[in-house]
């Protein structure tokens, strides 16, 4: 089912509200409305792991920087970031970036179908802060550079084949990418203060080594139509993507993005947004906003974003009080789970398991709040469906 437009949402005492009756466009809103903590309820007490999780849900930690995986001798990376999960038979696998400059890369873990860690390995070497990227229809991971004229790797999550630039998706500043099968298309954001949304449209759909990268031509409003234009240089010298087309839309800072039923959303950090589109009319609008309920919502620091089955949208914060937030399809903003005693952190990559049981995040600086303390969390639970 199509998700509708989400309405203005906001936190007071602790409690998530949403603002009723009409449709929020930038304009005044109604008084906050139907107090409540959420579909998953109030969370608990911290637990053995310094996370803070509503009643039913657990959590355990699956890696370490630095330190070898449980029941494998493959020493994780530093600085976990974005990640993914896939379907391996009857077991699964994620895979996680290293958002370090130089090396970057990324890794993956593989469960058997209770859960238990089998193996751990390296799918990506030699690359630069690799923050970011996004899972195609055909089980790749595409992990994206987070450094001026960065590329698009696409990787295994096997580790079976080998990673390969995708030079044709453009050279910019790469945050996270979304696969569309609808459309046939691959959108993705860049991390800049004036960055923009792009799309990347391939030749054949499932080949990503040539293509043509199109950017979006809006107004400077929060809300209205959009057209696509092609991006006349991707390699983005002498002159960079972000500023070959005349009118193409301006984003404070964008990361991550998620596509699900005709609709793709995508965080912008410089004014903690998230942008919505419907791909079906072509249009965007705001669906979370948090600089008109005077720092009262309970989602600060957006970044990495993923869905569950449920059309709950989960947003990772970078910063702020370290929580995955939840937008649900009934307008409601509220805290899932917060992280005590890591504030110099950030968390990164949450990705449901292929069942939507589990989902897996880091906490990309730890306790220790440098690049060589990333924790990377698993949270068992009644999710949703």
């Amino acid at each position: 089912m199509e998700r509708r437009n989400l309405l203005r949402a906001a936190v007071l005492g602790g409690s998530a509200a949403v603002f009723g009756g009409t449709l929020w466009r930038g304009a005044a809103y109604a008084a906050p409305a139907q107090p409540g903590p959420g579909p998953y309820g109030a969370l608990g007490s911290p637990d053995a792991n310094g996370i803070r999780l509503p009643s039913g849900f657990t959590s355990r930690v699956i890696a370490r920087s630095g330190q070898t995986v449980s029941g494998t001798s493959y020493t994780w990376h530093n600085a976990p970031d974005g990640g993914a999960c896939y379907a391996d038979g009857s077991g699964w696998i994620y895979v996680s970036n290293s958002e370090i400059n130089p090396s970057g890369g990324a890794s993956a873990v593989k469960f058997s179908s209770s859960g238990t860690i089998t193996a751990a390995y390296r799918i990506l070497s030699s690359t630069r802060q690799n923050c970011a990227g996004g899972k195609t229809p055909w089980n790749t991971w595409l992990s994206c550079e987070e450094v001026s004229l960065g590329y698009v790797y696409e990787t295994d999550p096997w580790g079976v084949n080998a990673s390969v630039q995708r030079a044709a998706m453009g050279r910019f500043k790469h945050e996270a990418a979304a696969a569309d099968p609808v459309r046939q298309v691959i959108y993705l954001t860049e991390d800049e203060t004036n960055g923009r949304f792009y799309r990347f449209v391939p030749t054949t759909w499932g080949n990503l080594s040539s293509g043509t990268l199109q950017v979006m031509v809006a107004g400077s409003g929060t809300s209205g139509s959009f057209t696509w234009a092609n991006v006349p240089d991707p390699d983005g010298s002498p002159t960079a993507t972000r500023s070959q087309v005349s009118g193409s839309k301006s984003f404070n800072g964008g990361e991550g993005c998620h596509y699900a039923d005709n609709t793709v959303w995508f965080t912008t950090k410089g004014d903690n947004r998230v942008w919505q589109l419907n791909l079906t009319s072509n249009t965007y609008e705001l669906a979370y906003d948090d600089s008109l309920v005077n720092g009262t919502a309970p989602l600060t620091g957006v970044d990495n974003i993923t869905g569950s089955s449920s059309g709950d949208l989960f947003v990772a914060e970078d910063g702020g009080n370290m929580e995955i937030c939840l937008i649900t399809p009934d307008d409601v903003v509220a805290s899932f789970l917060r992280v005590d005693g890591q504030s110099g952190s950030e968390i990164t990559g949450p990705a449901f398991s292929p069942d939507g049981t589990r989902l897996y995040f880091s906490s990309q600086r730890g306790t220790s709040g440098s690049s060589s303390g990333g924790i990377t969390y698993e949270v068992t639970g009644p999710f949703r469906s």
